[in-house]
């Protein structure tokens, strides 16, 4: 188990300081504009309370990646809500036990866990990067974002990553831009690259 409480906190502060006219901002996901990454959050929050409590409702079967995400006017109020309620719902020891399902998937309540607890940590780097903010997640989150990102020695060959290819970082680089490379991401990328 792990606490969601100070990557979730962390978000909600990112999230907060971001200004309507950044909404429209590129982001590290170069299929979303801040906006999109914004509702992506917002929805993957759900979602992933939903999975803790197992509770299987039609929004579980749907992919990420099925509709571009977007924000609606009441934004502002409802990410810091779905962010404390994920990471309250993940309190639970039965949120990691038995089998739950996301994004279409049947997967362990561990391994659900640890995708929800990555996804908090790879996309607040995205939305913190995309507005020019400082980012610092708890050692423990990353950690557990490695573990997750890491690919399994003599897996099946498929160099693809869980988000994509990882992308190269030197190994005495520091573990926030390891776990950024993991993901598939630049640890470089700026608005402007």
């Amino acid at each position: 188990m792990f606490d969601f409480g100070p990557q979730a906190r962390l978000v909600a502060r990112i999230a907060e300081r971001v200004t309507d006219e950044q909404l429209a901002a590129p982001t590290p996901c170069p299929e979303y504009a801040v906006r999109n990454l914004l509702g992506h959050v917002l929805g993957l929050s759900h979602a992933f309370d939903r999975a803790a409590h197992k509770d299987f409702v039609p929004e579980l079967d749907r992919a990420p990646d099925s509709t571009l995400p977007d924000i609606g006017p009441g934004w502002r109020g409802d990410l810091p809500k779905a962010l404390a309620a994920l990471a309250d719902a993940w309190r639970d020891p039965a949120a990691w036990e038995g089998m739950t399902r996301a994004g279409g998937i049947d997967l362990p309540g561990e391994v659900a866990g640890l995708v929800a607890l990555d996804e908090l940590v790879v996309h607040g780097w995205d939305l913190a990067r995309a507005t020019g903010q400082d980012y610092a997640p708890d050692e423990a989150s990353l950690r557990a974002a490695e573990a997750l990102l890491t690919p399994v020695e003599g897996g099946d060959g498929d160099d693809s990553g869980f988000f994509g290819t990882p992308v190269p970082v030197a190994d005495d680089a520091p573990l926030l831009d390891r776990v950024i490379g993991l993901s598939g991401r630049d640890p470089r990328w700026g608005a402007h690259s």
